[in-house]
């Protein structure tokens, strides 16, 4: 089922998610929630699917006043088939289907290499890699059904294209995996008209993201200042070439534009948000 050409469209037409449905994974805060605010500012009705699932139904409702979408918040464990499946069904029963998944939900320990145990390393790639082919998979199926094609959007890192500080070697292994399985799933996926891209961005200053830093610099021995006690961690962080560290809104306008027609004819990539870092 060839993509439509959309090429007629007006800009406003091919920003629009006007009667789209979109699940996002992990968006209760942090990217996920960034990316699930400008879908529904463009237009679509969101699910969040969150392990706090009070967050979870919080966000939704923010969405929905703030946007006049629909939009409900659930609880998800992506790392569970079970919970993955359920998501989706319930997404079809309420909202009628489902147009875009968006696969945000990761984890991100920091565990020396040489103590990294089979256990964390498996947990890992439960959460960040199995659960980004389940929710792709669960999405496709679902897709695939309606006969209505559709658009995958995984969320990778730059640690998908090189690799990062010390203590993130099972982070590292699950980010380069999303990235080929984005490649494959596009393959695999292109003739049902579904539309599967990867979204890359380098460190922004989530909650999560943070956390992250804080345990990096305690593992390298550093106090979370460093010589001021009062430093956020972001500010270890390099500056990318575009001069600032960004923000969770700079990587949902790119996802946003993954998830919208005006990449109608891009599928298998991964979109670098980086402000330059990889460069």
């Amino acid at each position: 089922m060839p993509v439509p050409d959309v090429s007629q469209h007006t800009l406003a037409e091919l920003v629009s998610l006007t009667g789209r449905r979109a699940v996002v994974t992990g968006g209760a805060r942090g990217l996920g929630k960034a990316i699930a605010l400008r879908l529904a500012e463009a237009g679509a009705d969101v699910v969040i699917g969150d392990l706090d699932e009070d967050l979870a139904v919080r966000t939704a409702a923010e969405l929905a006043e703030t946007h006049g979408v629909r939009a409900e918040g659930h609880r998800l464990d992506v790392a569970s088939t079970d919970s993955v499946v359920a998501l989706a069904d319930a997404t079809v029963e309420h909202l009628g289907g489902i147009d875009i998944w968006v696969n945000n939900a990761g984890i991100f320990p920091n565990t020396p290499l040489l103590e990294l145990s089979d256990e964390q390393w498996d947990q890992v790639f439960a959460v960040n890699a199995r659960g980004a082919l389940v929710g792709a998979r669960e999405a496709a199926r679902r897709m695939t059904a309606a006969g209505s094609g559709g658009v995958i959007v995984n969320v990778v890192s730059t640690a998908g294209f090189r690799g990062t500080g010390p203590g993130l070697a099972a982070y590292v292994g699950s980010k380069h995996a999303v990235r080929g399985l984005t490649r494959q799933l596009a393959l695999e996926l292109a003739p049902q008209g579904i539309r599967v891209l990867g979204v890359a961005p380098s460190y922004v200053p989530t909650e999560g993201n943070q956390a992250m830093l804080a345990a990096a610099l305690e593992a390298l021995g550093q106090p979370l200042g460093g010589p001021s006690v009062d430093a956020p961690p972001v500010e270890y962080m390099a500056t990318p070439l575009l001069g600032r560290v960004g923000t969770p809104d700079d990587i949902a306008r790119v996802a946003l534009f993954a998830a919208s027609d005006l990449s109608a004819f891009m599928t298998g990539s991964t979109l670098l948000a980086d402000g330059g870092e990889t460069a």
